[in-house]
């Protein structure tokens, strides 16, 4: 048995943890010996500590307990634990249950944070001290400064080998700038980059710039609209499709619009503090804030619930004509 405690705010690294932990299971009774909790009371929470898998099997549980540990705090002077969900004696029962858990059986504890939001969790909760003497780690998104830059290539690195193919330090820088610091969207261009390249096992910049939608082609995508020069943003938004299926295009524009309402609202910020919150180089803010002073918060917040609505009638059958449905969102 063992006990984890996964905690941060890069989710899909928390995610790929996790299905590596998964892995283990027998395949027989995976359905069985897989459950979730989400913040599970006292009692719940004793229960699923002392579950025993069925028949042979390991067991996996997860619990995402990030509404344990509350707001955290900056004041000095918090010595006391008394806005914990949790009395001393539950806590102690709760450690002394994690500590004597059955032979076949793993929890993970799961703490998803707000992305970019450079919020921490209080590391002074008893519960925090508990969980930590097990297998505690944090997940923080990588920051895209020079060391931060170093950790990302190296996650890069490391995706690629697992996909079995390689890519140079030019293909990473690449990727870094065209796409940020997303990992999912990472893993996926990865994955497309892999198929274009089959059955050679190298990818090349050309490759990259070619295939991959870089956050340049997006944002000058985004101008095109938030400037309302549709002729030219239709243009566009016809080459983004040869590259990309419009959910993905969808996505990836209320990412950038999601960036750029943060860049709003923290403009006066100093520029080290906007990268942290924002995910973006200094190049690119720097590119924005020339671009987009006519830009008002009120007409981004208003586009991103155009999108949001054009997704939930794609996802949900309402619409069938996904390309129609993001342009018209997009353009109206």
């Amino acid at each position: 048995m063992a006990v984890y405690f996964f905690y941060g705010d890069e989710d899909y690294n928390i995610e790929q943890a996790i299905d590596k932990l998964k892995q283990g299971l027998d395949k027989n009774f995976a359905a069985m010996n897989f459950r979730i909790f989400d913040n599970p009371t006292y009692t719940d929470l004793i229960d699923a500590i002392r579950a025993q898998g069925m028949m042979f099997g390991k067991m996996l549980t997860v619990i995402n307990c990030k509404n344990y540990f509350g707001k955290s705090s900056d004041k000095k002077d918090v010595s006391n634990d008394s806005k914990s969900l949790f009395n001393d004696n539950q806590l102690k029962e709760i450690e002394l249950s994690l500590e004597n858990c059955a032979n076949n059986s793993d929890i993970v504890f799961v703490a998803i944070l707000p992305r970019n939001e450079n919020k921490k969790i209080d590391s002074r909760k008893k519960l925090f001290k508990i969980l930590s003497k097990f297998n505690a780690q944090e997940f923080p998104t990588f920051k895209l400064n020079y060391y931060g830059k170093k950790d990302f290539s190296n996650w890069i690195k490391k995706q690629a080998k697992s996909k079995n193919i390689n890519v140079g330090q030019d293909v990473i820088d690449i990727l870094i700038e065209q796409i940020g610091n997303n990992l999912r969207e990472i893993d996926m261009e990865l994955e497309k980059l892999k198929l274009i390249a089959y059955p050679e096992k190298t990818i090349t910049a050309k490759m990259v710039k070619e295939i991959c939608i870089s956050n340049e082609d997006l944002f000058n995508f985004t101008e095109l609209i938030m400037s309302q020069n549709y002729d030219k943003a239709l243009i566009e938004y016809k080459k983004l499709l040869d590259k990309k299926h419009p959910l993905e295009i969808l996505s990836a524009t209320q990412t950038i619009l999601r960036k750029r309402i943060l860049l709003k609202l923290n403009v006066n910020k100093p520029i080290n503090e906007i990268m942290t919150i924002t995910g973006m180089s200094e190049t690119q803010i720097q590119a924005i804030l020339r671009n987009s002073t006519k830009q008002t918060l009120k007409s981004l917040v208003n586009l991103k619930k155009q999108l949001t609505e054009a997704e939930y009638r794609i996802k949900s059958g309402i619409s069938t004509n996904a390309e129609s449905e993001v342009q018209d969102a997009l353009i109206r």
